[in-house]
């Protein structure tokens, strides 16, 4: 059996809070505010190892992922939210219901090797996109997490892309 990734969670995703903040994120107002405070979570979450995140009082997993850039060949580092399964990771390619693919995602279409960072830990992990087959059940999961991702599938015509991540 592969070795579980570790999981550290504070703050509560049932609070008023928590149920006010996934509310508010499923609306375009909403998806705007946390776009704008990506940079200032990104730091946090970096400084941190993905221990602390902005959004923790309201217990959203987040991870630090750290792809290759497909045309700089730089380092691309996003804050995402995250489905634990264990041994995997999954993340969704969401945008916030925009009608492009966020560039993470092609980065790792072009090269699946990447970097997570999680509950302090810095881990090299592969990805492979989630087949047809699998994919209603793991958007249902991060459905549960937040309804914001239904609003998110709504909004957009385009197929979001999910990743299977897996230490490396």
């Amino acid at each position: 059996m592969a070795e579980q990734f570790p999981d550290r969670q504070w703050g509560s995703r049932t609070s008023a809070l928590s149920r006010l903040a996934n509310r508010f994120a499923a609306t375009k107002p909403g998806s705007w505010l946390i776009r704008k405070i990506t940079p200032l979570d990104r730091a946090v979450l970096e400084r941190t190892d993905a221990k602390y995140t902005v959004l923790g009082p309201i217990g959203a997993p987040v991870i630090l992922l750290t792809t290759t850039g497909r045309k700089s060949g730089k380092p691309r580092t996003q804050p995402l939210l995250y489905v634990h399964d264990g041994d995997v990771l999954y993340v969704i390619g969401s945008n916030f219901g925009q009608e492009h693919h966020p560039a993470w995602t092609a980065n790792l279409l072009a090269n699946p090797a990447a970097t997570v960072a999680i509950a302090g830990h810095r881990i090299p992990v592969r990805a492979t996109l989630v087949d047809a087959a699998a994919k209603d059940e793991i958007f249902t999961r991060f459905v549960e997490l937040t309804g914001a991702y239904s609003a998110y599938h709504d909004r957009t015509t385009r197929d979001l892309r999910i990743f299977a991540l897996r230490r490396a």
